[in-house]
């Protein structure tokens, strides 16, 4: 029997011919290459814009506190005992960095209580106490952190600062005159107690007085774990930013 070859490969499936099989082969590798390339450009875009845009959507970091800007108010005697009062505030100032990006991450809480007493020129005692858990970033997941593992608020909910040595002023300050003064007190965080110089500035600003002041602190002094996780980068120091505003206690 003959077979025409010419009919007979007419008839096989092109499928199994070897050359279309190479071809197909050859798209097949060429589009997984495709594919590989897009994601590498992807991944490279992330790890080079990522930050960046991480950083516009959390817009830049809030200023720092600072005494109010305004025009002078009468103000009243100092003697006695003031308490805290809104617009208080406490900051945390951390800088990290993210995959080369540097930015300031700042967390916020205005859950501040306390007193202070004056007699004459002096500032005999002081006691302040802040919500650790109240405090917040803008971000969640930094939020959860710093409340978690870091500062472990179910355990230590708040933050103390006990003034250990009595701030003489000298004088009396007057109104719209800031005064530069040093507080030297046991600063409690995460359950562990240090003393700290803390440098203040104070203002009579109305009926109230303001004082303003920022610590820097080494987290392991006080037994706190470094920040730092997987891609964000933090080095071994914060600072705590204060902005305290007291009225005086009725008599």
């Amino acid at each position: 029997m003959e077979i025409d070859v010419d009919e007979a490969a007419s008839r096989w499936p092109d499928t199994f011919e070897p050359e279309h099989q190479g071809s197909r082969r050859g798209q097949r590798r060429k589009r997984v290459m495709i594919g590989l390339s897009t994601g590498l450009a992807a991944l490279a875009f992330v790890v080079v814009a990522g930050p960046a845009i991480f950083f516009r959507i959390e817009g830049p970091a809030p200023k720092r506190l600072a005494l109010p800007v305004g025009p002078g108010r009468t103000v009243g005697p100092v003697n006695g005992t003031w308490t805290v009062t809104s617009p208080s505030e406490v900051q945390y100032r951390v800088a990290e960095i993210l995959f080369g990006q540097r930015h300031i991450a700042v967390g916020t809480t205005s859950k501040v209580q306390g007193s202070l007493t004056i007699e004459g020129a002096t500032v005999t005692s002081a006691h302040f106490s802040v919500d650790m858990a109240s405090v917040r970033s803008g971000v969640a997941g930094r939020d959860s952190q710093f409340s978690g593992w870091i500062m472990d608020t179910a355990n230590y909910p708040k933050g103390y600062f006990t003034l250990v040595k009595a701030i003489d002023l000298k004088k009396v300050p007057s109104k719209q005159h800031i005064i530069d003064l040093v507080a030297l007190g046991k600063l409690t965080l995460r359950g562990k107690s240090r003393t700290v110089k803390f440098q203040l500035r104070a203002e009579r600003y109305g009926n109230g007085i303001e004082a303003n002041g920022a610590l820097t602190i080494r987290f392991g002094l006080w037994g706190i774990p470094n920040p730092s996780f997987a891609i964000t980068r933090v080095g071994s120091t914060g600072t705590i930013d204060v902005l305290l505003h007291l009225v005086r206690k009725s008599a």
